[in-house]
């Protein structure tokens, strides 16, 4: 296969469509196209199903996606390789992290790091799905739970906790809850969305002793929409420690009950384990949780 060809088919599989990758790749609509369509004679076989509402790959699509995406990733590792072998770290470094820590928490730390490596030029990838590190979505991952893929390299970097908050609004005009059985009769704002939530046991403050579970006021898939709800004095709320660091107009209640604790975790592929750009990203986020612990 041509590789040309095949990098072409990459773009646009991940695209969706010709248009949208000739606009990545600096070529016409019509020239991605008839490259596609050269791939397509060249293997005997059809590779996308062409509709009106863009492309989407067809079972042998699939497999040479699948293909690919290792084969791109594979010659990034080996790109970046040669790129870091002079003394100081340099290169591309996507980061993914959850929405709510990546926009807080990261912003807040993430220019000391560019300032100390000014030859890394880093991307901040948001998203409270995992990214997939081995078909290289990202480098490096901060998640707030064990990795699914065994074959990855996680390190427990710090732990996070949360406790129950509301704004002195909301306190004035509902009471102050002194138990967990107080919020009975409460107005709570809950995560939601929990087969995707960035961590296990988000919604903690639902459960009842007897195994039933209260019903929020709203669901908010968002942990910092959550943070800005309770701000406005909607309703009371289980948020991470860090997240309302600082800020003026939410309170803590419940002093003396504490949620679950969340580890943190640095995650990368074993391809990368040494990688200089990874190797000083981790010391550089091993020394800011030790810096500000939570």
């Amino acid at each position: 296969m041509d590789w040309d060809k095949l990098r072409i088919f990459h773009v646009v599989a991940s695209s969706g469509s010709f248009t949208h990758a000739g606009e990545k790749l600096f070529l016409s609509q019509s020239a991605v196209s008839r490259q596609i369509r050269s791939l397509e004679e060249s293997l005997n076989t059809v590779l996308f199903n062409r509709h009106a509402r863009g492309l989407s790959l067809t079972d042998e699509g699939e497999t040479l996606f699948k293909t690919a995406g290792e084969v791109v990733a594979k010659i990034h590792v080996t790109e970046q390789q040669l790129i870091e072998g002079t003394d100081l770290p340099r290169g591309e470094l996507k980061i993914t992290t959850t929405s709510s820590f990546g926009s807080t928490w990261m912003m807040n730390h993430i220019s000391l790091f560019i300032a100390k490596y000014p030859d890394i030029q880093v991307q901040l990838l948001v998203n409270d799905s995992d990214l997939d590190l081995t078909t290289r979505q990202a480098d490096v991952a901060i998640r707030f739970h064990t990795a699914h893929q065994l074959d990855l390299i996680q390190k427990q970097v710090g732990v996070f906790h949360h406790h129950v908050y509301a704004s002195p609004e909301y306190v004035s005009r509902k009471g102050r809850p002194q138990t967990l059985e107080d919020l009975d009769n409460h107005d709570i704002i809950a995560y939601g969305d929990i087969t995707h939530s960035p961590t296990r046991d988000i919604d903690w403050v639902l459960d009842k002793k007897n195994g039933e579970k209260r019903t929020p006021i709203l669901r908010i898939n968002s942990i910092y929409g959550v943070f800005q709800a309770v701000k406005t004095g909607l309703g009371i709320a289980a948020l991470p420690d860090y997240l309302v660091r600082g800020s003026a107009n939410v309170i803590k209640v419940l002093n003396n009950i504490e949620g679950p604790a969340f580890p943190a975790y640095l995650v990368y592929t074993q391809e990368a384990r040494n990688s200089r750009r990874i190797s000083v990203f981790r010391e550089f986020i091993i020394e800011q949780f030790k810096a500000n612990q939570f």
